[in-house]
């Protein structure tokens, strides 16, 4: 019998020295714009909010997809907002105490006639993927919508489900 593939492993080791080993730091929590907590741990399951694209605390682009904002710079919006869910979760419960992505929901500012939200909505799924190898599969849900709180093209929320 064969040992399992090394990304089917990942989950037995530690998600921080995977991030590390993949170059990837966790940028700082991003701090609300309004009424909420950045995440909330329902028995083992966490919930992060609506995660936007911050920098440094402010947006890195602001536009519609399809529009001012093209489809990979877009992703890669997507992906800056599943780190600060990261990064959320981390303060909350620790990041090495995932045992699963369980869904991701994004959201995309979307000019009329754009329908490539999957596409864009990759850009988390993937990092998720390269992070968390078979623990990192998961349902999901690409929105368009007209709008985003500060005029962010892309949004992202998380939930994970605890060891």
């Amino acid at each position: 019998m064969t040992g399992p593939a090394p990304e089917a492993a990942a989950p037995a080791q530690s998600w921080h020295a995977r991030l590390a080993e993949l170059g990837i730091r966790l940028p700082p929590v991003a701090a609300p714009v309004a009424s909420y907590v950045p995440a909330v741990r329902a028995g083992s399951l966490v919930f992060t909010s609506g995660q936007l694209p911050f920098v440094e605390g402010g947006l890195r682009r602001t536009g519609k997809v399809g529009g001012s904002v093209d489809v990979e710079a877009a992703a890669a919006d997507a992906k800056l907002c599943a780190l600060n869910a990261l990064a959320a979760i981390d303060e909350l419960v620790g990041l090495d105490s995932i045992a699963r992505v369980v869904r991701v929901v994004g959201y995309v500012a979307s000019a009329e006639g754009f329908t490539g939200q999957p596409r864009v909505v990759n850009g988390a799924s993937e990092l998720l993927g390269r992070i968390f190898g078979e623990a990192g599969q998961h349902a999901r849900s690409a929105v368009g919508v007209a709008e985003l709180p500060l005029g962010a093209a892309v949004e992202v929320e998380l939930t994970v489900e605890l060891r």
